[in-house]
């Protein structure tokens, strides 16, 4: 059923809808509507047949019920009214009886009945009638109808009104033909970085927040504009990064199609480093929800890995509290990026916090450790791992405790002092070293799976 809003009235009578006359059926030999003459206001129709007719898509009892010269201009109750107390003026109560009004238009545009749209587009059915705060075009891209969006942008249907919401028919396509949905409303005048009322936001912040590529695409070659921010400050890049995956059997498509997103919006020029209002960035949203493909794309834009939002949170700090869902996506290689990209370590005081919440995920616990020259836990840490994690990785974490307030190897003290000297230009100095690959990867802490 179509969406609508409430509209209150007195004691019956709908304030400044609804002309005094009663409500009338339609088609009947007393029906005061049938070859009525053009009324400012249209009036309230109950009639179940119509109805009926119209939910399903009935065309020829609807014919029969709209004759030629007869009007289709008419409301419909979508909901009873139901009574409800309300205060106008304070310390003033009045019981107000609320509708949910629609028209036949609504109906059919929801629907999808495209020739029922036809026939009461011909019987003078207004095509931008909102008696409930949305229009039928509002309707009909809301449910994926293109043909029935089609047929009212011909019949006039003005693609930029906005609905109770203050959204566009822009802003609400969905379903398979949501492309040509798009298309059609941008032929016909839609603005494309038409914006909210309320959010402020533009077609382009919502496809990115659906995670739709094509749709993203679509928009940035009609010419949407990649940083146009929103009430709360965000960018379509911030909404994309901010993708989360509902199950940890859609993460790795969500990641993947995260990436395509961004990917799309930094060669249309997006800003990598724009911030929200909370000073969070593409890159603190990438790492808390464990995008490590979209990590790598923005450190190679070169954003900073060390920028903090307002609570003082840094890339490496979101990618640590980061929610259980991103141990499905290898969180090792979020930190192992932002680590080889400058990021400040963990201060050694909150390891053993690591150590409890990212313990199931043991390349995580090496490579934080692999940037210290020696493993800074108390001896009691064993106790933060549970026993059948230590039994599932029995050869990482038996290295990790042996070597508990020991030296390390000269191997991994020459490691750490040579990612000190090149602290800050670390990946991009280490391609133009003479180096072979394998000592290459040893320096940008590939895992072992085991400490030395």
């Amino acid at each position: 059923m179509p969406r609508g809003r409430s509209s209150p009235s007195y004691g019956g009578h709908l304030l400044g809808f609804i002309p005094s006359a009663p409500a009338c059926r339609v088609g009947g030999p007393q029906s005061c509507l049938a070859w009525g003459t053009p009324r400012s206001s249209p009036l309230l129709c109950r009639d179940m047949a119509l109805q009926n007719a119209l939910y399903t898509g009935d065309l020829a009892r609807l014919q029969d019920l709209f004759p030629p010269h007869s009007t289709a201009d008419l409301l419909l109750e979508s909901r009873a009214a139901e009574p409800h107390w309300s205060s106008h003026q304070r310390g003033l109560w009045s019981l107000t009886y609320e509708e949910e009004l629609t028209t036949p238009l609504h109906v059919a545009a929801s629907r999808g009945h495209t020739e029922v749209l036809r026939l009461l587009l011909r019987r003078r059915a207004r095509p931008d009638s909102a008696p409930g705060g949305r229009t039928a075009l509002h309707e009909a891209c809301a449910a994926g109808h293109t043909a029935c969006v089609r047929v009212l942008l011909v019949a006039g249907a003005d693609p930029n009104t906005p609905d109770q919401d203050g959204k566009r028919p822009l802003h609400l396509c969905r379903g398979t033909g949501i492309l040509e949905c798009v298309e059609l409303l941008l032929k016909f005048g839609a603005r494309v970085d038409g914006r909210s009322e309320e959010e402020e936001e533009t077609a382009l912040h919502v496809a990115a927040r659906l995670g739709h590529v094509e749709l993203v695409d679509l928009l940035l070659r009609r010419g949407a504009c990649p940083d146009a921010r929103n009430a709360e400050g965000w960018t379509p890049l911030l909404a994309a990064c901010d993708t989360r995956c509902q199950s940890p059997d859609d993460a790795e498509a969500t990641s993947a199609r995260c990436f395509q997103l961004c990917r799309l919006l930094l060669s249309a020029g997006a800003d990598a480093d724009a911030a929200d209002q909370d000073k969070q960035r593409p890159l603190h949203l990438a790492c808390r929800r464990g995008h490590s493909a979209v990590v790598e794309l923005l450190l190679s834009c070169g954003v900073s890995a060390n920028a903090m939002d307002y609570g003082g949170h840094t890339a490496l700090h979101c990618a640590l509290q980061g929610p259980a869902t991103a141990l499905g996506q290898s969180p090792e290689h979020i930190v192992q990026a932002l680590l080889n990209h400058g990021a400040v370590r963990v201060w050694p005081g909150a390891l053993p916090k690591v150590l409890e919440r990212w313990c199931t995920s043991p390349r995580t616990i090496e490579v934080l450790m692999n940037t210290y020259r020696s493993v800074q836990l108390p001896e009691e840490a064993m106790g933060l791992v549970p026993p059948e994690t230590l039994q599932k990785h029995h050869r990482f974490y038996s290295s990790l405790f042996s070597l508990v307030r020991q030296p390390r190897s000269l191997q991994h003290l020459s490691r750490c002092t040579l990612r000190s000297h090149l602290e800050g230009c670390l990946p991009h100095a280490l391609l133009r070293l003479p180096l072979p690959p394998r000592l290459i990867r040893y320096l940008l802490l590939d895992f072992e799976d085991v400490l030395y």
